[in-house]
């Protein structure tokens, strides 16, 4: 007998999930509890779906098949429920078998599975979940193979089958088609389960923000209160679709508030509800929530505070809402939510607290504080930018980034996506997320409450040990834009929902102010852009000046983008003038639409009217007419910078353009270009982004560089180190050798021994290090070695710290040995208190340090840098995730602030990238190989002109940690 209260009843085996119309349900091991919940679900399955599970008319089931179908081992025969208010709409089962069908039990390694799904909820995805989630659970118990038999008219089944991805055998006998799959994972499986997933990700969003009926539970009768408020904002945005308020104080009869019919529930109603907000104190949420699911409401919005960010029982209090949502199969945002608003034509919702939509654009912007959601809101409606969705989700309980990324993805009415973020709950699918979605469009993303221990007390996530740094490395990596604050957050969407994105980060600089022009050329050089010399076009620039000026830069073919800048300018008498934004607005805008696509900013001081003239712009789509006849290529604009002493060092340059194709680059809002050099047909009027100060300007410019760099070089992402001298079967007996049958959960740190041999076989020797517990020792050991040697002291104290005085170089015999062994242990200590060791001298160059561990929640991860307490002082360390490419790792050396000394900086000879690029591929298959190396540190590696010594090795093994992003899809439950 087993229950869901029973010690063997798998409670890890439950999840919540998403099916294809984007309706939740629950999945959870069938019990002895269920007989009456089996029965009442197969009586409402039809002749037809009964008949293709048992090949014959089998009306009702007997007492004998409940007891079969509910009494289970959970090892050799298991059965899975899928469940939406409690009751079963689906089930599958396995039964372990042998070689000749029949029921065995462990070592056999094949089972016999069946499924049986009722007829109102086929067509939505269930069998395909419950088919991830039962092969889960077999491989959990040894079991490697599923055997089906399936009619040939259960062409739905079938499919089911063959569409899972796995590998799989199919044949005809007897009848019926009979499949046998492998349930190991593959590339396929695994690329399935992840389109499964967004699609039916995308649809729960879809379902939320698009909804043809909306109901406001909470609407008080009287004016005033949050559900009043919400509800006017929905009746002013001209929703499209129909509208109720809900009043649980209402008697009978017809009632309207606001001017729309009122219900004391939405059961009375009568019409189908899609989206409810719930704007209701917090212990009358219940309750409402179980009047929307049992009648069929789809979404919720839940503005209710007091949950998880009052405390304790708030945080139960909000895991129970999201518990009962679920149960019913709705999705929600909240609690203690700002709303939601689609300005989409065919829409137009506001279902939130902000008193004036936005106007439609194409942003979409997500937030997870109503605070800042409001200032976001504020600082676009005042700059003339449009949103084409909003979404503040408070506590995100359930709906998260994660969807919205999932929706925006495809969303044909969203451009540019913007983030505000306070947690990650899954780092690593927001990575695989971004980094796709980066590919069609920018996402910029601002991330707050970045430092240890301040994460939001309503926000319940997993824990990392990776530092928040690590993090964003990692989200740059993946294409996302960060930025350090919400003002920065709308200065770059500006830019990127308005312009295109540059093709280099050569950058022309005009206006009317040389002042100004300065500032804006310093602040380039800042970001590591290439200004070419300002252009001043003197006080006495009329607007027409300027649309000449500009039509050039932009026409000019070493330019990739344009800064204008302007201040109020001279009159013909002689006095400043504020001037008419409008007209120097239009002439600006009238240059930039007849110029190939380059991005443009402007950098205003006093102009009235200006930034809201230049943001008012007929729509931001590139337009698809063919492109006029070129005119004749004018005389060059500029001159590059003069003085190239002052441009950063061309080896580790933020922007170096090694080969880069000088056609203009994409668009922020589309597909990446093919590389094509055919010119970019002009553009039509678009919003001009304009900017109080020139370092704004310039720093959203350089994100949009930046970004578009990595669109490009995105499209080729890199190989992985394949070497011939890898011995991966060597390596993995090793491991199992030193793990043993029983490994220690904690993990294990190597010998020196064992891990130079496990690092060895994968091309990567140690230089040996011998023990020098006293000077005899210590000239015995350099006897061996070779003259000349080092003397250094592995004290946790001293260890990777010569300023200290720990390490004694250059040793060329024995008398300096034993006069460096005495000085060492006079000034540090005792040598069992130093640990002294010998090692041979190694070819001099530049300290480096390789690392890689693994996080449960982000995965593996290569980190650079290099030695010394200077670098980690400044946390000057690069990271990529593993499986590392050859481009990852050409990165990875540029990407830190002291790659310089790399390169050859201040006539210092540059040392071997390439043999250190190597290497960190080698340590990136050792980990990527092997999942129970969890860690990796290899300090110091010192990298000569001609190859590289690695002088100390670290590794720890650990039994292999859980691939949560391998596992069947299921909505996390904090």
């Amino acid at each position: 007998m087993t229950t869901a209260s029973d010690p063997a009843y798998p409670a890890h085996w439950e999840a919540d999930v998403v099916l294809r119309d984007g309706g939740t349900a629950r999945i959870r091991p069938i019990t002895t509890e269920d007989a009456e919940r089996l029965v009442s679900f197969y009586e409402l399955v039809s002749d037809e779906s009964k008949y293709y599970r048992f090949f014959a008319p089998y009306p009702r089931l007997s007492a004998k098949d409940v007891h079969r179908f509910t009494h289970h081992d959970y090892v050799d025969r298991v059965g899975l429920a899928a469940t939406i208010g409690g009751e079963f709409i689906a089930t599958v089962r396995y039964d372990r078998i042998n070689a000749q069908g029949r029921p065995a039990s462990a070592p056999a390694d094949e089972a016999e599975v069946a499924f049986l799904v009722q007829d109102a909820h086929q067509g939505r995805g269930v069998a395909s979940t419950l088919l991830e989630h039962i092969a889960a659970v077999a491989r959990e118990r040894g079991i490697r193979r599923f055997a089906a038999e399936v009619l040939p008219a259960n062409s739905k089944m079938i499919k089911v089958f063959t569409d899972a991805g796995y590998q799989q055998k199919r044949s005809f006998e007897d009848g019926s088609v009979h499949l046998t799959l492998d349930l190991e994972p593959t590339a396929e499986s695994l690329a399935v389960q992840r389109a499964r997933e967004h699609r039916a990700e995308a649809r729960s969003v879809q379902r939320l923000l698009s909804p043809g009926s909306v109901a406001v539970v909470g609407t008080g009768r009287a004016p005033g209160g949050v559900g009043r408020a919400v509800l006017r904002n929905v009746l002013d945005a001209g929703f499209t679709g129909r509208t109720y308020a809900v009043n649980s104080a209402l008697g009978p009869g017809p009632h309207t508030i606001e001017g729309v019919p009122a219900y004391a529930s939405v059961g009375a109603i009568g019409e189908p509800v899609d989206l409810a907000i719930l704007a209701v104190p917090a212990e009358r949420v219940p309750e409402a929530v179980a009047d929307c699911g049992e009648h069929g409401v789809q979404s919720l919005v839940v503005l209710s505070a007091e949950y998880a960010e009052s405390g304790e029982s708030g945080r139960e209090r909000q895991r129970a809402l999201v518990r009962q949502a679920r149960s019913y199969g709705m999705r929600l945002i909240g609690p203690n939510a700002f709303g939601i608003i689609n300005t989409a034509p065919g829409v137009r919702l506001n279902a939130s607290l902000a008193p004036e939509a936005p106007p439609a654009g194409r942003i979409g912007l997500f937030t997870q504080s109503g605070a800042i959601g409001i200032a976001l809101l504020s600082g676009l409606y005042r700059r003339g930018a449009g949103l084409s969705t909003f979404i503040s989700s408070g506590n995100r309980a359930d709906l998260s980034g994660n969807d919205f990324l999932q929706y925006w993805y495809e969303d044909p009415d969203t451009d540019v996506v913007l983030l505000y973020l306070e947690s990650i709950g899954n780092p690593r699918k927001f990575t695989r997320l971004a980094r796709r979605t980066a590919a069609a469009k920018p996402v910029v993303v601002v991330k707050g409450a970045r430092h240890s221990g301040t994460t939001p007390p309503g926000h319940a996530v997993p824990v990392t040990k990776v530092p928040d740094a690590t993090v964003s490395a990692l989200l740059r990596q993946a294409g996302v834009i960060l930025v350090g604050t919400v003002t920065e957050l709308v200065d770059a969407g500006l830019l990127l929902a308005g312009q295109p994105l540059p093709a280099g980060p050569r950058v022309a600089i005009l206006g009317n102010s040389e002042s100004l022009g300065l500032l804006t050329y310093d602040a380039c050089l800042t970001e590591g852009l290439r200004p070419l010399r300002p252009l001043d076009l003197t006080t006495g620039a009329t607007p027409a000046d300027f649309r000449a000026a500009l039509a050039a830069a932009l026409a000019d073919d070493d330019c990739d983008a344009v800064v204008v800048t302007a201040i109020p300018w001279v009159g013909e008498s002689g006095a400043l003038e504020s001037g008419d934004g409008q007209v120097l607005a239009d002439a600006l805008r009238a240059a930039a639409a007849a110029a190939p696509a380059k991005p443009v900013a402007v950098v205003h001081v006093e102009i009235g009217g200006l930034a809201e003239a230049l943001s008012a712009a007929a729509r931001t789509v590139r337009p698809a007419a063919p492109a006029p006849p070129v005119p004749p290529r004018p005389a060059r604009l500029t001159s590059p910078d003069p003085a190239p002493a002052t441009r950063p060092d061309p080896a580790p340059a933020a922007f170096e353009e090694r080969g880069a194709d000088p056609s203009p680059g994409p668009s922020a809002g589309g597909q990446p270009e093919n590389g094509s050099t055919t010119p970019t047909p002009p553009r039509e009027a678009s919003r001009i982004p304009a900017y109080p100060a020139a370092e704004r300007a310039v720093r959203a410019l350089a994100e949009a560089v930046r970004y578009a760099r990595w669109r490009r070089e995105s499209a080729e992402p890199g190989r992985a180190g394949e070497y011939d001298d890898i011995d991966e079967p060597g390596a993995a007996a090793l491991i199992d050798r030193i793990l043993g049958p029983a490994p220690d959960a904690r993990g294990t740190t190597l010998s020196t021994e064992d891990a130079g041999e496990l690092l060895g076989r994968y091309g990567i020797p140690v230089r040996p290090t011998l023990p020098a517990p006293d000077a005899a020792r210590a000239v015995e050991a350099a006897a061996r070695l070779g003259y000349p040697v080092a003397l250094k002291t592995t004290a946790p104290h001293l260890r990777h710290r010569p300023d200290l005085g720990g390490v004694r170089l250059d040793l060329a015999d024995e008398h300096q040995l034993a006069r460096a062994y005495a000085e060492l242990t006079a000034a540090l200590g005792k040598p069992e208190e130093l640990g002294p060791v010998v090692q041979a001298m190694v070819p001099r160059g530049v300290d480096t340090v390789v690392r890689a561990s693994i996080d449960s929640a982000v995965g593996a991860v290569l980190s650079f840098g290099l030695s010394g307490a200077a670098s980690e002082l400044l946390g000057d360390t690069a990271h990529r995730l593993i499986p590392a490419t050859d481009r990852d790792a050409r990165e990875l050396l540029r990407s830190i602030r002291t790659a310089p000394l790399l390169f050859g900086w201040r006539g210092s000879a540059p040392v071997d990238t390439a043999a250190l690029e190597e290497l960190l591929l080698r340590v990136s298959r050792l980990v990527d190989d092997h999942p129970e190396v969890v860690a990796v540190g290899l300090e110091p590696v010192i990298v000569a002109q001609r190859g590289l010594s690695v002088l100390g090795a670290t590794v720890r093994l650990a039994p292999a940690p859980p691939r949560t992003d391998l596992g069947p899809r299921r909505l996390p439950s904090y």
